[in-house]
């Protein structure tokens, strides 16, 4: 795949021009012999990691990237492995299975780890998985996939993203990047289990990747067990050196139980039991086959210009708590993504000028739910067929003077939300519809500086607008007991950001201060509390305003090493958190729920030139308000972790053991949001899991 900023062939070759140049300068030249030898310039080969790190490099705002090989000297079990030690990502898995609560700059905090994934937008190789309705959770376990892009906030520009929270893009493996046999093997506590096997090539012009893979886990509570498969797949053709294509498929088949949130007395002192309501009410989802398909062709000009064609399709049907007696509800989604994007670099009075112009959709071409009880009498049926987002956006990169750029950008926007009640059994007292048809229009600017005062360190800062369109079911979901759709707008936020990020010496990372002024927050709040027979019943609302604020830094140290490559690193991720109200009637200044204020993740690791490596990691975080009100809170905690394996030289297999929890601590993972608990404790609590050993292995042919 072609990098995002690629630079222009006659600008590349002029870059190499000049470095050979200023190699050759200072060579003497001597008198007694006028002939000199052939002086060959060659620099590394950068892998696309690198190339992505580099590209990346040029936002001038929070990013970061993920390597999977890293990942993997360790458990590759969820999203939460995934995406560690990523600065301001936080990102907790519960249960067990592939759902997990995850917030960036406050996105989605207040949402349970069961529901679709909000205030973020996720891609493959650039292509929408995310559409009207969110984000479904059984594609976010990040197999086959090569590197994962987080760009916070607005700096997710580039791909259309509409969220407060920026993207998460996965970058695929292909015939190129991971060529030939891979097997690998999990194994650990509480019957954990993952088997994949891979492989890739290059015939001509014609690369290829396939990938199996099967998942399952008993869980670490009571009534967690998962259990998935699926395939990822791939092939690019390049029929000239100016045309290429890629077509990309992944399918997964999903089934889970699910223990639910319990209170925080059973969290900390019986934390390995299902909530009290779990499996007599059914709770669990079934996803029979998710099937994301994609495709995306580029063509360069003459002049380096390029134009990118991408279309996705994504069928996630699904079904929630399909043991339910009481309310069971089925899910059908069929949704299209379009790409649209040209690119092109020139030259205004002697200065580099980067353009780019890209139009996006995503929509619904089927969306619906149907809830009824376990007899299949039909409570609540509703339609949001052809909502969409799209979005138009015109960008710049701009080279003021020798080492400042200029980014500027503007977005327009258009969100439909179409929602129809077609059937519910209990009937509309309130003055809210039954049926919308929501078509609104937004603008958002962006504005950027950065200046690079060392060849790779550099401070920025940025000025920017995002808007967050509601996910359609929140307008209404299945639940019987809402037969009316919620005046819902988009949520607004305008971010101011500032920080600086690269590598100097032995230091390498990024620190980031951000502070959001939002309108119209969409938070989720319990409206109805579970019973002995039915889980709770939850909604968006649009709040009053809200700041969020915080401070984002990751750093890597390499605090010793010798010339036979010997090292000893260390890894480390902050993020604060500060989210509150603006002087609102009801709760004043208080903090928004669901996201500790602090959160820290590090990790000391020994790295053998022989191939073996060894280290220990801690996990803290502070407390977590759990309601509004402020009335609730699950305790901070600090865990701590070590890890142990081995990596063949030639890089053709490789073991390793990671060990979770080892003091193995009660502790609370995460929380489900309520609107006021009146200070008692309240199923809200979603238990860690406990010490835990795991293997893995790993061979290549």
């Amino acid at each position: 795949m072609r990098a995002i900023h690629p630079l222009p062939l006659r600008l590349a070759i002029r870059r190499a021009a000049l470095a050979t140049t200023a190699l050759l300068a200072p060579l003497p030249v001597l008198a007694a012999d006028p002939t000199l030898g052939t002086v060959t310039v060659q620099g590394a080969k950068q892998t696309e990691v690198q190339k992505a790190s580099s590209v990346l490099a040029e936002v001038p705002g929070g990013t970061s990237v993920a390597d999977s090989e890293e990942v993997g000297k360790g458990r590759t079990a969820t999203l939460q492995d995934t995406l560690a030690y990523q600065p301001g990502v936080f990102v907790q898995s519960t249960g067990g299975n592939d759902a997990a609560k995850i917030s960036v700059r406050g996105s989605g905090a207040n949402t349970s780890p069961g529901y679709f994934r909000e205030g973020l937008k996720f891609l493959f190789d650039g292509l929408p998985l995310t559409g009207p309705g969110g984000t479904p959770y059984e594609f976010l376990n990040a197999s086959g996939v090569n590197y994962t892009e987080i760009l916070r906030g607005a700096n997710a520009f580039q791909y259309g993203a509409l969220t407060l929270g920026g993207a998460v893009n996965f970058v695929n493996h292909s015939g190129y990047t991971a060529p030939g046999l891979r097997l690998r093997a999990e194994a650990g506590s509480y019957r954990y289990q993952k088997q994949s096997i891979s492989y890739g090539g290059v015939e001509g012009d014609l690369d290829y990747y396939l990938q199996a893979d099967n998942y399952r886990n008993d869980g670490y509570r009571d009534y967690s067990l998962s259990q998935s498969s699926g395939i990822v797949a791939n092939a690019g053709y390049r029929f000239s050196p100016k045309l290429e294509t890629r077509v990309l498929l992944r399918y997964r088949d999903e089934v889970h139980n699910d223990p639910s949130a319990t209170t925080l007395d059973a969290a900390l002192h019986h934390p390995r039991r299902a909530s009290a309501t779990a499996e007599s009410s059914g709770n669990g989802a079934r996803r029979p086959g998710s099937i994301w398909l994609g495709s995306k062709t580029t063509y360069t000009f003459d002049d380096d210009a390029r134009l990118t064609v991408g279309l996705s399709y994504h069928d996630y049907r699904h079904a929630n708590s399909p043991r339910s007696p009481s309310n069971p509800s089925y899910w059908d989604w069929h949704d299209l993504g379009l790409l649209l994007g040209y690119d092109r670099t020139d030259y205004l009075f002697g200065h580099e000028s980067r353009s780019n112009i890209a139009f996006t959709s995503t929509q619904h071409l089927r969306g619906g739910v149907n809830s009824a009880t376990g007899d299949k009498v039909p409570l609540k049926k509703v339609d949001y067929t052809d909502s969409f987002d799209r979005v138009i956006a015109l960008g710049n990169d701009l080279n003021l003077v020798d080492g400042l750029w200029l980014t500027s950008g503007v977005s327009f926007i258009n969100v439909r939300r179409k929602i129809d009640i077609d059937y519910a059994v209990n009937a509309n007292r309130t003055d809210f519809p039954q049926h919308v048809d929501y078509d609104n229009w937004s603008v958002a600017p962006r504005i950027g500086l950065r200046y690079e005062f060392a060849p790779n360190l550099q401070v920025f800062s940025n000025f920017s607008r995002s808007i967050d369109p509601p996910a359609t079911w929140e307008y209404s979901g299945s639940g019987p007991t809402l037969p009316y759709v919620r005046p819902l707008v988009e949520q607004k936020a305008n971010t101011f950001e500032v920080g600086i990020k690269g590598s100097h010496g032995i230091f390498d990372g990024s620190l980031a201060l951000y502070r959001s002024w939002i309108h119209d927050e969409l938070l989720n709040v319990q409206i109805i509390p579970a019973s002995a027979t039915s889980a709770a019943v939850t909604g968006a609302f649009n709040a009053s305003p809200t700041i969020h604020q915080g401070i984002e830094a990751g750093l890597n140290t390499r605090l010793w090493e010798n010339d036979q490559g010997d090292l000893l690193r260390w890894r480390q991720a902050y993020t604060y958190n500060d989210f509150y109200y603006r002087h609102d009637t009801t709760f004043g200044d208080n903090q928004l729920p669901g996201v500790p204020k602090h959160i820290y993740q590090g990790e000391l690791q020994y790295q053998d030139h022989s191939g073996w490596y060894t280290g220990i990691n801690v996990q803290s975080a502070s407390r977590t308000a759990v309601d509004y009100a402020n009335s609730l809170y699950a305790p901070s905690y600090t865990i701590w972790g070590a890890n142990l394996g081995y990596e063949a030289p030639k890089g053709n297999w490789k073991v390793s053991l990671d060990l979770k929890n080892l003091a193995n601590k009660a502790y609370v993972t995460a929380v489900t949001p309520v609107y006021n608990a009146q200070g008692q404790d309240t199923a809200s609590f979603w238990p860690g899991d406990g010490i835990g050993a795991y293997v893995g292995v790993e061979l290549r042919y």
